[in-house]
């Protein structure tokens, strides 16, 4: 079984569709172990509200998607757990805290953290750090 930390500009598109929705549900099978830290619950909740706010969904919708997001197997990290290497990836890279928690649970786990965010993405591949990264549309 292939391993694979997920974002939320990932998990997102497993409900909405939005480009690269197809590349991200890929990552929905019986060979994939998804992994994330805790944040990701807060950062897909934050997605939804922006999108309620926008008026591109409802409030009904919003919470059926929550409580089907819930469904999905996702072995979850402490971000407790996590801070001295997220601080440590943080510091050095100069990212946000948010961003380098995600990448100390690949580096934790020995795993690529899939991403859709064109700017995290590019700003770190090139970097030691972007052997943990794979972009969206490069799964396999």
């Amino acid at each position: 079984m292939k391993q694979y930390v997920v974002d939320a500009s990932v998990s997102i598109k497993w409900f909405l569709p939005e480009v690269y929705s197809r590349e991200a549900l890929r990552l929905l099978n019986k060979e994939s172990e998804l992994l994330a830290p805790d944040l990701i619950f807060a950062e897909f909740g934050n997605v939804l509200w922006k999108k309620w706010r926008a008026e591109e969904i409802d409030a009904d919708s919003a919470t059926n998607i929550l409580n089907d997001f819930r469904r999905i197997p996702i072995i979850i990290s402490s971000s407790e757990v996590m801070l001295d290497v997220t601080w440590t990836i943080a510091e050095h890279y100069r990212r946000s805290f948010y961003d380098s928690l995600y990448l100390a649970v690949a580096q934790t786990h020995k795993c690529p953290l899939v991403t859709a965010d064109k700017k995290f993405y590019n700003a770190l591949k090139s970097t030691p750090l972007g052997k943990s990264f794979l972009w969206i549309e490069d799964l396999k």
